[in-house]
């Protein structure tokens, strides 16, 4: 045992690499796609460290080439689940005992070896898997789940840190203990970084992890797997088990040692789970935690002083980056009517402008969505439009299958602040806008932040700063991350914590210290230094 405090080191954020023609960094990911689309892989669940073949198949393919298979991963059931309690409860009692430096210097080690060796992996796996671009890649595989590490690690130092005051005579400590049992992180297809941060952040406080990744984000997941095992992650501390959500999630959550659940993806999903970990509480050894991120229907709202340019920029980036397939895309826009040509001009003149494509071809802006229930949701949204008296197709609108999920950014325009469109989360490269009356600005807040049963991101546009102020007066419930002046997406660890309140999650904003106390279980101790060997207190004496 080290006769020191050893702190963590102060955490930066990783830089994000250009990948600007010419470049080491573009050459090096170029290459590394090359080799892993030029082959197929088989994925196992891993228990134990033990890499299982279960023989129920299921296949990765490619979002913008669908007709190409990348992978083939077997498939976790209620076996595997048991086995995998099982395991998760041998590691955790090392794990749980080793010194907490030693459990952060695996995640240190790691964010090295993704800034490093690993960056183009897991940026291709990313690329391939996900359709994202270069660009959407950097910021999410490499540069996040870095950061998400190495502020992870100084959070936790930061949160050991912190304890009680000892008068004279008696000295008092907290000890922040795991949870007893097991962690359930169950993660998207959208980002990569949330696929790594929902397991290892319990982790690296002394848990153990089931995960259950997205069955469309595998291809990426397995990877992050195999990085975390090269940095010296202990076999059972994090257990693989990709499958159907019914197969794993109803196994998992009826064992006893369920201690936790970290989630990011839909409503009814995180609402199911809600549900049965409720009508299991008489089985569990103690209540779960329950940390959720769900969904948004995100807005950008412009005040008549704003910056039709700024503006533009941040509507395009906000809502056709990764095709809108983020939590926070910008979905729904509040345009004045005195800025609205202007603004109807330039946005529709850009999103027209937009390459779609294979994301290995650099010159595209967006690739495909995931799969094809996606695209098929999508479009019926699009349809819907169309067929409206109170919306117009200003831009795009177009869906292609054809060789990948392809759909084209659309600008929506309706007269209708409670149009569909404007209240339900698509999930799709669509941005819907409503163009209100300079002199009903007051209504138009208001509608905005009755309109969406969420509360994730928002952003607000104005160069007078007493409208800033009113503004943001008006929508402090709508969004957890709120913007000014910028695009609703984008949010960095370590600067801005990440979660949405009402139906967007429960808040824990992923990124901060309140994460991760959520994943600990204090343990207050008091040692009397001088006990006490007189019965009577002194107001018993006589006088």
């Amino acid at each position: 045992m080290a006769n020191a405090h050893f702190r963590a080191p102060a955490p930066l954020n990783e830089p994000n690499l250009s990948y600007a023609p010419g470049s080491a960094e573009r050459a090096a990911l170029q290459a590394r796609l090359s080799d892993l689309a030029s082959r197929e892989i088989e994925i196992p669940v891993v228990i134990g460290g033990e890499e299982v073949r279960t023989g129920r198949i299921a296949e990765v393919r490619v979002p913008h080439r669908h007709g190409q298979v990348i992978a083939r991963y077997h498939q976790a059931g209620p076996q595997e689940v048991a086995r995998a309690v099982e395991a998760a409860a041998r590691a955790r009692r090392e794990w749980a005992s080793l010194g907490w430096t030693d459990r952060a210097a695996v995640f240190l080690r790691a964010a090295e070896l993704l800034a490093g060796p690993w960056r183009q992996v897991l940026n291709a796996a990313t690329m391939l898997g996900q359709s994202k671009t270069a660009f959407q890649a950097e910021i999410d595989s490499a540069c996040e789940i870095i950061d998400f590490w190495r502020f992870n690690v100084a959070f936790a130092d930061g949160i050991y840190e912190q304890q009680p005051i000892s008068p004279p005579g008696v000295w008092n400590r907290v000890e922040y203990r795991p949870l007893e049992g097991f962690v359930f992180a169950v993660t998207p297809f959208n980002f990569t970084s949330i696929a790594a941060n929902l397991p290892t952040a319990p982790a690296i406080l002394g848990n153990v992890v089931l995960w259950k990744p997205a069955s469309t984000a595998v291809y990426s997941g397995w990877h992050v797997l195999r990085l975390l095992e090269a940095a010296g992650l202990p076999p059972g501390v994090v257990n693989f088990l990709p499958g159907k959500g019914g197969a794993v999630g109803d196994a998992v959550l009826a064992s006893p040692e369920f201690a936790g659940l970290h989630f990011t993806g839909s409503n009814p999903v995180f609402d199911g789970m809600w549900r049965t970990i409720a009508g299991n509480l008489d089985r569990y050894r103690s209540y779960p935690r329950i940390v959720g991120e769900t969904g948004g229907k995100d807005f950008v709202f412009a005040h008549a002083s704003a910056d039709v340019d700024e503006l533009v920029t941040a509507l395009v980036r906000g809502a056709f980056e990764y095709q809108g397939q983020k939590c926070s895309a910008a979905s729904r826009a509040y345009v004045p009517e005195s800025l609205w040509p202007a603004v109807r001009e330039r946005l529709v003149a850009k999103a027209s402008s937009l390459a779609v494509g294979d994301v290995t071809d650099f010159r595209n802006f967006m690739g495909a969505v995931i799969d094809r229930a996606a695209f098929d949701r999508i479009r019926e949204f699009l349809d819907f439009a169309r067929s409206s008296p109170v919306a117009r197709v200003l831009a795009g609108g177009g869906a292609d299958p054809a060789t990948g999920w392809f759909v084209q950014p659309t600008v929506i325009e309706t007269t209708d602040p409670r149009f569909r469109l404007m209240e339900e989360e698509i999930f799709g490269p669509v941005l819907t806008v409503f163009p209100y009356p300079d002199a009903r600005l007051e209504e138009a807040l208001a509608t905005c932040d009755s309109t969406s049963r969420y509360g994730l991101t928002g952003a607000i546009f104005a160069r007078d700063r007493g409208a800033i102020a009113r503004m943001s007066a008006a929508l402090e419930g709508a969004a957890g991350n709120f913007y000014v002046n910028d695009k609703p997406t984008g949010a960095v660890v370590g600067q801005q914590p990440f979660g949405g309140a009402r139906r967007s999650g429960t808040n824990d904003k992923a990124g901060s210290p309140g994460n991760l106390m959520r994943w600990l279980s204090p343990r207050a101790i008091k040692e009397n230094l001088v006990p006490p060997t007189r019965l009577e207190y002194p107001h018993q004496g006589e006088g």
